[in-house]
């Protein structure tokens, strides 16, 4: 067998293609294979799909391919315009790669594979090409897969932002809670996200109004993005985001008072952590903190917030009742930051008391944003918001690919 025999069986090439000769250099470890037509040959129309269209004119064309052993390995070929009755000169696709680029197919798919797996700069080592050229494949895929994405089960949605980069940068993530993927991400952490939701959430089969539920943090722009552009939704105050809110005042209370009691020093995490997350000595340090004898504000600070989180615990119909006398202690308790947060849970309260009936949290959302932290740590960070955006869809949108 002929080595053009050889590598034309080994690309799978169909008539009227064939590889016509092959040269190796060893100075530049580097395979370049030629690819032609037959003469007379005829092509299908790329537009229409009309067959039989006779070459009007060729043009020489690279494209990268998967190396041949360790050595880079480089398809050339005179690539035709085809003359097709209905839509005038088109340019032929070729079967080993995508109109406009300069890999091939198979190249392209194990960048696909590389990079969800490892960052694109060291995707790009490996495969020996500049990183910018990789991630214009990568965002052309995933732009694909999200064109094909159907958006119309989507029913409710958990709402986070993460930070993008160092400084008040930011992105919101929105989840389809029921499959527990990314269905959207969109610059910024204000109401025009939700409405920049809603639009893609239309433009991929769904509608703003068949979305039922929605989880969110208490920021005011996302209720006002939420109850603007997603008419329907009924809110769910993430109960994670209301305990760190309490955590957050437990610690000011610490702070605030340790300049005056210095057996507080070096206890933070004592209480911030639950309980059953302490070591058995962190436990006993603090009990003796706890004692009543000593009077610490932290301590009757502690006892609120683990008091709250027992509100979860609650039957249903007992919660409204239990959380109208927690409201009244921590009111009363003359701790500033902890009666700052009781009365925001009071302003709250509708969509605190809704995880009774949903049972939502934006729990997983926490997940995806440790898997596009470690994504993004990983690569010390991206260039551009825009490769950012694209690197969550790939980690974290369940995309399809094979079509």
């Amino acid at each position: 067998m002929r080595d053009t025999d050889l590598f034309q069986l080994a690309l799978g090439l169909l008539p009227p293609w064939l590889v016509k000769d092959c040269q190796f250099s060893v100075s530049e470890q580097r395979l370049d294979l030629y690819i032609d037509f037959a003469k007379g040959g005829s092509f299908t129309c790329a537009d229409c799909g009309q067959a039989g269209c006779p070459a009007y004119d060729t043009e020489e064309r690279t494209w990268r391919h998967l190396n041949f052993f360790q050595h880079e390995t480089y398809l050339h070929a005179r690539v035709p315009r085809a003359e097709c009755p209905q839509c005038g000169v088109k340019t032929v696709a070729v079967p080993w790669a995508r109109p406009g680029s300069g890999f091939t197919l198979l190249f392209e798919a194990l960048v696909m594979t590389l990079v969800r797996q490892m960052p694109v700069r060291a995707a790009s080592r490996i495969v020996g090409e500049h990183d910018t050229r990789l991630w214009r494949i990568v965002h052309h895929y995933v732009g694909a897969a999200r064109a094909q994405a159907d958006l119309s089960g989507v029913r409710r949605v958990g709402i986070d932002e993460t930070a993008s980069r160092r400084g008040h940068h930011y992105i919101s993530v929105f989840v389809d809670l029921d499959r527990a993927k990314v269905v959207h991400v969109a610059p910024g952490k204000d109401g025009d996200t939700v409405a920049s939701f809603a639009e893609d959430l239309t433009a991929h089969g769904g509608a703003a109004s068949q979305v039922a539920e929605v989880c969110i943090d208490m920021s005011p722009a996302f209720q006002a993005g939420v109850r603007e552009h997603l008419p329907a939704a009924r809110i769910t105050f993430d109960k994670f985001h209301v305990t760190r809110l309490l955590n957050q005042a437990v610690d000011q209370v610490r702070r605030a008072e340790q300049g005056q009691r210095a057996e507080l020093k070096r206890t933070r995490y004592l209480w911030l952590k639950n309980r059953r997350h302490l070591t058995v000595g962190q436990r006993a340090r603090l009990a003796d903190l706890e004692d009543r004898r000593l009077n610490l504000k932290t301590a009757r600070a502690l006892r609120l917030r683990e008091s709250f989180q027992d509100f979860y615990d609650q039957p249903p119909e007992w919660a409204g009742a239990y959380l109208k006398r927690w409201y009244f202690w921590a009111t009363h308790s003359r701790l500033a930051p902890l009666i700052d947060v009781a009365r925001t849970i009071r302003e709250h309260q509708d969509g605190i008391l809704r995880w009774f009936q949903t049972r939502v949290t934006n729990g997983l959302l926490e997940g995806i944003n440790s898997l596009i932290q470690a994504a993004k740590a990983k690569a010390r960070g991206y260039r551009t918001l825009n490769n950012l955006m694209v690197m969550v869809y790939l980690v974290a949108g369940k995309l399809d690919f094979e079509t």
